[in-house]
């Protein structure tokens, strides 16, 4: 038997609880043995909880009970959490975390701590919520050499561009309503302002591209300049407006990666038809061609389908650590995406479209006072005193 701890009793954490009771009867087999549950950290009241008996308030408690082999951290943020997964390992504890945040900023620290001491770190939870998307990159694609992985990895804010496109809504109302549905939070900045999705897109490029990719190396634009203008002029043109994570290997053998929307055509893949709160993620070998994940980015029992997989891991890898592994990183390793040259989509005042060179005029079923345009291909950095000379009120890169 192996004996397990859940730090954090939210959300998360309560449903990785329901998931390892309600289905031990399929998790035991799977996991050559029987897990049980001996404790749960949290601070708050959980006395209506009917794993009331499991709660502690002391992390030294966890830390020193050799019986507990593997650690559930599920308090989120990147200061707790990384004291007591930092703690853990060391401790010689495999940890499993849906935790992004950290996994972005601490990542490299983590696995190197847990190679030393022989034990895992886990995190299949951290992108994409129930979908696998970490264990295909890290074995089912082994034997390939990734040139490029994006997707639409923020289930809020394409909850938000699916509704104001289908009600021509503003953004205000959507996010309104995604709030109301409890797709947003209180405080929507890390979704709308693109930081959910730049934890998630340095995951994926660093396990992708073997060197960790940190989020303030990533440039991240949200949603919030998007209207629902913009989004008919896409349709009109047979695309979609949709924010995606975007790391891929340059010419030059670098790595860049970026947030932002994009004009994503209907006919060419499946991300544009990716709406309400699913994710869907594409992944480029040079062997395999293109893959493609789908299913719920987000909520509780789906999320804790992929921590539960992820203990099951550790207890069927007690012995034998798995090798999920990243360079430190640094910006020798990358490559700047403001020189990435794409086609974009523009909407300027009448009449500034003449700064552009040649153009292709966009019309659109809503009667509009300004004029939108695709340019040419150009780089960020060519094109962004031409936005600011006309004063722009939109640009977003097309996918091709």
């Amino acid at each position: 038997m192996t004996k397990v701890a859940i730090l954090g009793f939210g959300v998360v954490g309560s449903g990785v609880a329901e998931v390892l009771a309600q289905n031990k009867n399929k998790i035991t087999p799977s996991a050559t043995g029987e897990i049980e549950l001996k404790y749960i950290l949290d601070i708050r009241d959980c006395s209506q909880s009917p794993f009331a008996d499991k709660v502690i308030t002391d992390f030294d408690r966890i830390e020193k009970d050799p019986e507990v082999r593997v650690v559930v951290e599920t308090i989120g943020g990147a200061k707790a959490a990384y004291d007591f997964t930092k703690r853990a390992l060391l401790a010689g504890k495999s940890v499993v975390t849906s935790n992004k945040e950290l996994i972005a900023t601490h990542g490299y620290e983590l696995l190197s701590i847990a190679q030393e001491k022989n034990v895992n770190y886990l995190f299949e939870a951290s992108v994409g919520g129930g979908i696998p998307i970490i264990r295909p990159i890290s074995q089912c694609l082994a034997a390939n050499e990734i040139t490029e992985v994006l997707g639409i990895i923020n289930g809020t804010t394409n909850y938000m561009l699916t509704e104001m496109s289908a009600k021509a809504a503003p953004f205000s109302e959507a996010l309104q309503e995604a709030q109301t549905l409890g797709y947003a939070e209180a405080d929507p900045t890390a979704d709308v302002e693109g930081h959910d999705a730049c934890r998630k897109i340095c995951i994926l490029a660093s396990l992708s591209f073997g060197q960790h990719i940190y989020p303030d190396q990533v440039p991240a634009e949200g949603i919030t300049k998007v209207t629902p203008e913009d989004l008919a002029y896409a349709e009109s043109i047979g695309r979609k407006i949709k924010l995606l994570g975007r790391a891929l290997r340059t010419t030059d053998g670098k790595v860049t990666a970026y947030v932002a929307p994009h004009l994503v055509s209907l006919d060419k893949g499946l991300l544009a038809h990716v709406n309400g709160v699913f994710n869907g993620i594409a992944v480029r070998g040079n062997a395999v061609g293109e893959v493609m994940f789908y299913g719920p980015g987000a909520g509780k029992l789906p999320t804790a389908s992929a921590v539960v997989a992820d203990i099951i891991d550790c207890v069927k890898h007690l012995e034998a650590r798995k090798h999920i592994t990243w360079g430190p990183g640094g910006p020798e390793f990358l490559s700047d995406s403001k020189t990435l040259p794409s086609r974009w989509y523009v909407r300027t005042p009448t009449g500034g479209e003449s700064a552009f060179g040649q153009v292709d005029i966009l019309t659109s079923k809503t009667p509009s006072s300004d004029t939108a345009f695709l340019t040419e291909p150009m780089t960020a950095t060519e094109i962004a005193p031409k936005l600011e000379s006309v004063q722009a009120y939109s640009a977003f890169r097309l996918l091709d």
